[in-house]
C-alpha cells in the first residue's frame, strides 16, 4: 500500500471509475463522507499526479484506427524523441522501455487507408531512428472502457457501484466526431470532470447544446471517462509490457484470461507477429517474476513471450508527464 493513498482515496478512484463525472455530492454520499472531504482528496490526488479523470474515445466507435507504435532509438536520442512524439496530439501513452533504446506510444488516425503521415514520413527519417514497427489495434480486452488498475477497484460494493453507474445504451454505431466534437475532447483529454462553461468555450455551442452532445457521445459508447492513474503513487513499483505470439485460435481465449489477471492494466490483440500485446503493473521486480513464471508461464498457447520493464513514462494517456 502507498503511503500517500489511503482507502477513502482508494473508494474515491474507484466511484471516478464507475463514473468520471458524477457531482462530488453523489460520491460522497455514496461513500458516506462529506462533499468537502470528496472534492479535497480528489484535488490533492490531481495536483500530486496521483489520478485525475480524462476523456478517451473508442476509436472504432468514431471511426478512427488506433496504432500501437514500437520505435527503436539510439539511446542518446530517446528522450528527445519521445518529448516530440508526446507533444502531438493524437498520440498517448509515450514511453521508454528496453534501457532506453525503444520508446512505445499509442497514435490515433482517421482511417486504416490514410495511416498518419508520422507513421511512413516523419519518423524514419529522424536521426537516430533507427526502426519503426506499426500494428493496428483489434481489439482491446483491458483498458479502454474497463478499468485496468485490479488494486484501485474492490473498494466499492455491487449496490454502490450501481448507485453512480451512468445509463448506457452501447451499440456498434459509427459516430463520426464534427469539428466542435474535437474541441469538446481535447479539453476533456487533459480534464475529463471540466465544466460545461470551459466546454461551451472550446466548442462554441451553448452549454446546454455541449451537455446532450457529451451525454450522447457517452451514453453510445463513442466516448469514455477514465481515470489516469500513476502507479507507483499507489504502490506499483514495477510496470513491464509484454508482447506475446499466440495462434489466432486463441487469441480472444488467451486475451480474456489475461484481462482477468489482476497485475494487467491494459491488453490488446494487434496486427504482427507478436499478436497479443499486454501492461503488467505489480507491487515490485520479484513480484512480477513471479508473475511471469506462474500465470504467464500456465498458459500453453503463449508460444514465445518479449519483456520490456518500462523506464520512463512521458506521457500518460494525453497527458504530459512533468519531469
Amino acid at each position: 500500500m502507498s503511503a500517500e493513498v489511503d482507502d477513502i482515496d482508494r473508494a474515491l478512484i474507484h466511484a471516478l471509475e464507475v463514473d468520471g463525472r458524477a457531482p462530488f455530492s453523489k460520491i460522497a454520499e455514496v461513500l458516506g463522507v462529506s462533499d468537502q472531504t470528496i472534492a479535497r482528496r480528489y484535488r490533492r490526488l490531481r495536483a500530486e499526479s496521483i489520478a485525475k479523470v480524462v476523456a478517451q474515445t473508442v476509436p472504432w466507435r468514431v471511426g478512427q484506427v488506433r496504432w500501437y507504435l514500437r520505435i527503436k532509438v539510439e539511446p542518446s536520442a530517446a528522450l528527445s524523441v519521445a518529448r516530440a512524439l508526446a507533444r502531438r496530439p493524437r498520440t498517448y501513452w509515450v514511453q521508454m522501455n528496453s534501457g532506453g533504446t525503444e520508446i512505445t506510444c499509442v497514435a490515433q488516425s482517421t482511417s486504416p487507408e490514410e495511416p498518419d503521415n508520422l507513421l511512413l514520413h516523419q519518423l524514419p527519417k529522424t536521426p537516430r531512428v533507427i526502426d519503426v514497427t506499426a500494428h493496428s489495434v483489434l481489439n482491446v480486452f483491458l483498458g479502454d472502457e474497463s478499468f485496468g488498475y485490479a488494486a484501485m477497484s474492490d473498494f466499492l460494493t455491487a449496490d454502490q457501484v450501481a448507485a453512480l453507474r451512468p445509463p448506457l445504451s452501447i451499440t456498434d454505431e459509427i459516430v463520426p466526431l464534427e469539428e466542435a466534437d474535437q474541441g469538446m475532447l481535447a479539453v476533456l483529454e487533459l480534464d475529463g470532470r471540466a465544466g460545461f462553461a470551459e466546454l461551451a468555450k472550446a466548442t462554441g455551442w451553448s452549454e446546454s447544446r455541449v451537455r446532450r452532445r457529451l451525454e450522447a457521445l457517452r451514453e453510445c459508447g463513442a466516448m469514455y471517462f477514465d481515470v489516469d492513474i500513476n502507479s507507483a503513487a499507489v504502490g506499483l513499483t514495477s510496470e513491464t509490457q509484454m508482447w506475446m505470439s499466440v495462434a489466432p485460435s486463441e487469441i480472444q481465449r488467451t486475451g480474456e484470461i489475461l484481462a482477468s489477471h489482476p497485475e494487467i492494466v491494459f491488453v490488446a490483440a494487434m496486427t504482427g507477429t507478436a499478436n497479443i500485446g499486454a501492461t503488467a503493473c505489480c507491487r515490485d521486480v520479484p513480484a512480477f517474476y513471479r508473475y511471469l513464471t506462474t500465470k504467464i508461464a500456465s498458459l500453453p498457447a503463449i508460444k514465445h513471450i518479449e519483456t520490456a520493464p518500462v523506464i520512463r513514462t512521458v506521457k500518460r494517456g494525453a497527458t504530459l508527464v512533468s519531469g
